[in-house]
């Protein structure tokens, strides 16, 4: 008898830097492939109806992460259209890498989800983090992995 375990997991790279280029916050955080995120990704196993991940945004609530979210609770600005998506370690995990410039998702920042478009569309992840504070001058850069595993 043969026994498949698939998992999925996902974490956060985030670095917050002040206009200057300096690291002001560092920090590694895990994610929760909601439950529109593993739908998105039967489907995209049967075809390709469904776009591909192509945004990030950055939120404020403190609201745990929930299998039935479908987006953010409170979104800072609009999400960002991602700067790139490659594949990973031996081509089972994907890194979505998104950057937030001075004036994007400013103020006290506590959540982050990845989705399949500018607007609506589907949620893969989302994550709650302790705050990281952007103010109007800084950047933000993530670099989120979801990585796919049989155990």
């Amino acid at each position: 008898m043969i026994h498949e375990n698939l998992k999925l997991s996902g974490q956060l790279n985030i670095v917050l830097k002040d206009k200057a280029g300096n690291v002001k916050d560092t920090r590694t955080v895990k994610n929760l492939v909601v439950d529109s995120g593993l739908v998105f990704i039967a489907s995209r196993m049967t075809g390709t109806s469904k776009a591909v991940m192509s945004h990030m945004a950055l939120g404020s609530s403190t609201t745990a992460a929930a299998a039935g979210q479908t987006a953010l609770v409170s979104q800072l600005g609009s999400r960002e259209a991602l700067d790139s998506t490659t594949l990973t370690g031996s081509n089972k995990a994907v890194a979505y890498v998104s950057s937030f410039e001075a004036g994007d998702g400013t103020g006290a920042v506590t959540e982050a989800g990845i989705f399949n478009a500018s607007s609506g569309g589907d949620m893969l992840c989302r994550t709650v983090f302790s705050v990281v504070n952007k103010g109007a001058d800084d950047t933000m850069s993530i670099t989120w992995t979801v990585t796919l595993a049989a155990s």
